[in-house]
């Protein structure tokens, strides 16, 4: 699913519950910002020259910094993740929010996804991979972003091949079994919509997804993984922004991710689902959250059999637009039950405006920018800030 293949096929993925529409390619023009200032453009080309360069140039003395800067991504600080069980899913990450919101991921268990519905749908997942690249086109649509990526690894990143699913795991065929991934998706949203509804309430914010349940998108990414740990420690490969990513743990191994502090690696349990905040959930609450880029990078041994990762996005359909959510008005009603006063809230829109970190951009033009860019070494909301 290289871009330059995309570039005539960039329409809508489904929403969870909606249907599929189609847009208009991309041009210059859209992909770009008009906000976008030129030394922010300029630094993004500069970035993407520098992914070509030669690796014998990285160890040159002139080498520019901001190629040194991410050969210093390979050095990671070792950190666990909160545990939270899903059981106790809205006490537990409302009393541990304020370490969540500075880490950006935590670790979730007594989730009720069966271990044995994982282990089958990574038994679909190596079947598919294991199709010719023929066969993978033929299968799958190549509507960006859903399908086959077989160009993750222009960069020398080991990060393999991706595969690219709607919440349906949608196909172009009737040939293939894919029913356990399939379920395996359903059961995964399910419980990345319930962490959005517990991080909304936490923080005190409208929850999108019970105002307007086709407000997010699910978006199963399933990639192999290749190479040894150090080779991918450099916070490199595809980037798509969500509100929060689910990567089941199918094993107990490190992994490495690329969050607002640097780069660090975590273990999670064997069958916890490591949950990772994201760009979008960062501006949703207005800064309160730090983000994780990307998905986890997994490490295995030098010398070891390829694995998988498999990661449920919780993010948003292509049309939306970007900005921070509005605090939830709550006042007591009799009986002490919890009322959302909807009516203050256009009273008081004007003065939240004023304060609020980021402005408000295109979901798709962002995504879209991200995506085939994938610059790790600088922040990419920070031409979204609000500088006022």
């Amino acid at each position: 699913m290289a871009s330059s293949a995309h570039e005539d096929h960039h329409h809508h993925f489904p929403a969870a519950r909606g249907t599929t529409t189609s847009a208009p390619p991309p041009t210059p023009s859209t992909t770009h910002p008009t906000s976008t200032s030129d030394s922010s453009a300029a630094t993004d080309l500069l970035s993407r020259l520098l992914h070509r360069l030669p690796p014998s140039l990285s160890n040159s003395a002139t080498t520019p910094l901001l190629l040194r800067r991410r050969s210093s991504l390979s050095t990671a600080t070792a950190t666990s993740p909160p545990v939270i069980p899903f059981t106790d899913l809205n006490s537990s990450l409302f009393s541990t929010l304020p370490t969540v919101s500075e880490l950006g991921f935590f670790q979730l268990t007594s989730h009720s996804l069966p271990s044995e519905l994982a282990r089958s749908a990574e038994s679909d997942s190596v079947s598919l991979f294991n199709l010719s690249t023929l066969q993978k086109h033929q299968h799958f649509p190549r509507n960006w972003p859903l399908g086959f990526d077989d160009d993750d690894d222009e960069n020398n990143s080991g990060a393999g091949d991706s595969l690219f699913l709607d919440s349906a795991c949608s196909t172009e065929s009737t040939e293939l079994e894919l029913s356990s991934l399939r379920e395996f998706t359903r059961e995964l949203e399910k419980i990345g919509l319930a962490v959005v509804e517990a991080l909304s309430c936490a923080l005190g914010l409208r929850n999108p997804v019970r105002d307007d349940p086709d407000a997010v998108s699910s978006l199963m990414w399933v990639s192999n993984v290749s190479g040894s740990f150090d080779d991918k420690m450099t916070g490199s490969g595809r980037f798509y922004p969500y509100v929060v990513g689910l990567h089941y743990q199918l094993r107990s191994q490190k992994c490495s991710l690329l969050t607002d502090a640097g780069l660090v690696t975590v273990s999670c349990e064997t069958d916890s689902i490591l949950i990772t905040l994201g760009d979008i959930a960062q501006v949703w609450s207005n800064g309160k959250l730090k983000k994780v880029r990307g998905k986890p990078t997994l490490g295995i041994e030098e010398g070891g059999d390829t694995t998988l990762l498999m990661s449920l996005l919780v993010t948003l359909p292509l049309e939306s637009t970007v900005s921070p959510l509005l605090p939830r008005a709550v006042i007591k009603i009799d009986g002490g039950a919890d009322h959302h006063d909807n009516q203050s809230k256009d009273s008081n829109e004007e003065s939240r405006e004023e304060e609020r970190l980021f402005n408000s951009f295109s979901f798709e033009d962002y995504a879209w920018r991200v995506y085939h860019e994938r610059v790790p070494l600088k922040d990419p909301l920070d031409r979204y800030r609000n500088k006022l």
